[in-house]
């Protein structure tokens, strides 16, 4: 993912902004060519069974969500802004508890006024995707 420093410092800005990404503590690490990637360390505060120890999985689709609107502004065509359409989100395995969680995403297609996009989550287990996505954003130009 090429990226340019000055895009990224003020995607990172915006980013951290962004008071449910703060709660979770996700942070942008990944942003350009119309692609984001967004982290965040396991915390026992965001975990939905305490017997197992695995994150909610909101907390998996807050991530692959706010990726996903990070991807679309990633895009070469500048929208200044974008806000969910539509997700779907297909779980495949719980996240490993203690591990970080990340999502990855990709806008893959933009008209003037929508954006698809794909995205997955994956923990240090990277060849087995915790979930993965798909869903329209709008395009605000």
């Amino acid at each position: 993912m090429r990226q340019n420093d000055e895009r990224m410092r003020i995607a990172q800005e915006f980013f951290r902004g962004l008071p449910h990404l703060n709660a979770l503590g996700g942070r942008l690490t990944g942003f350009g060519d119309a692609r984001a990637e967004i982290e965040m360390d396991w915390r026992a505060e965001l975990v939905g069974d305490p017997r197992t120890g695995v994150l909610h999985g909101g907390v998996v689709s807050a991530l692959m969500d706010t990726c996903g609107g990070a991807a679309v502004m990633a895009h070469p065509d500048n929208p200044s802004g974008t806000a969910t359409i539509s997700l779907r989100i297909d779980y495949m395995r719980a996240a490993t508890p203690g591990q970080k969680l990340r999502a990855r995403a990709e806008c893959f297609h933009m008209t003037r006024k929508v954006a698809f996009v794909r995205a997955l989550a994956l923990d240090d287990e990277e060849d087995r995707p915790v979930a993965t996505a798909t869903g329209s954003f709008t395009v605000e130009r």
